[in-house]
């Protein structure tokens, strides 16, 4: 689950001792998707490299190939239709608040890297499908105590995913609907943007589902 952060002198990623944790927030309702099942249990034509999988598996599939493996974060109503089968890579942690809003689940997120021992916790999406592995890897690598907050951008605007560092986790907010977004508001100095490529779009609704699979 956790895996340090890469500079020029290190081994590979995967050789060395565990620092960071990546965390794909999965819980919601997904009350926007008007359509039989939930939007994270909803398939996606295979394009290279990845097969035919539903929304919530390709994504977690670029954090597992960024950093070998990741905790997903659950909710009630979407546990059990995540579509991810046999997740050997994926440990899976409930977070029973999850009708609170997102901030909850990325506090469910920060407490299973504080067990887990990790100096940075990667976050991400798991209605996202379009993260590319890179970019997980290049804001972790841009997480350090001197910029601890690191946002992927695309063309300029920030989204997905987050990379934040332990010296700024008790700041993070335990209520509300932002997750990382009202930290970086708190506390702009500590913000780099780490551009990536791939697309941050999300899947909401049957029609941003219906574009993905025509684009």
């Amino acid at each position: 689950m956790m895996h340090p952060m890469p500079d020029a002198t290190a081994p590979p990623i995967d050789d060395v001792a565990a620092r960071v944790t990546a965390v794909l927030l999965a819980a919601g309702a997904g009350s926007r998707f008007r359509a039989p099942g939930h939007k994270l249990a909803a398939a996606l034509a295979a394009n290279a490299p990845r097969p035919d999988e539903t929304v919530a598996a390709r994504a977690c599939a670029s954090a597992v190939a960024a950093f070998g493996s990741v905790t997903d974060e659950t909710g009630a109503l979407v546990e059990d239709e995540l579509g991810i089968e046999a997740p050997a890579d994926v440990s899976f942690v409930d977070n029973p608040r999850w009708s609170s809003g997102q901030a909850s689940s990325v506090q469910v997120g920060l407490e299973a890297a504080r067990q887990a021992g990790a100096t940075i916790v990667v976050i991400g999406l798991g209605d996202q499908p379009g993260i590319q592995p890179e970019s997980w890897r290049r804001v972790a690598e841009s997480s350090t105590p001197h910029t601890p907050i690191a946002v992927a951008t695309y063309e300029g605007r920030r989204a997905n995913p987050v990379a934040l560092h332990r010296r700024v986790w008790d700041d993070v907010a335990d209520t509300g609907d932002q997750g990382a977004r009202s930290l970086m508001a708190l506390r702009p100095d500590d913000v780099v943007e780490v551009p990536c490529s791939g697309s941050p779009d999300d899947i909401d609704t049957v029609e941003d589902l219906s574009r993905w699979q025509n684009n």
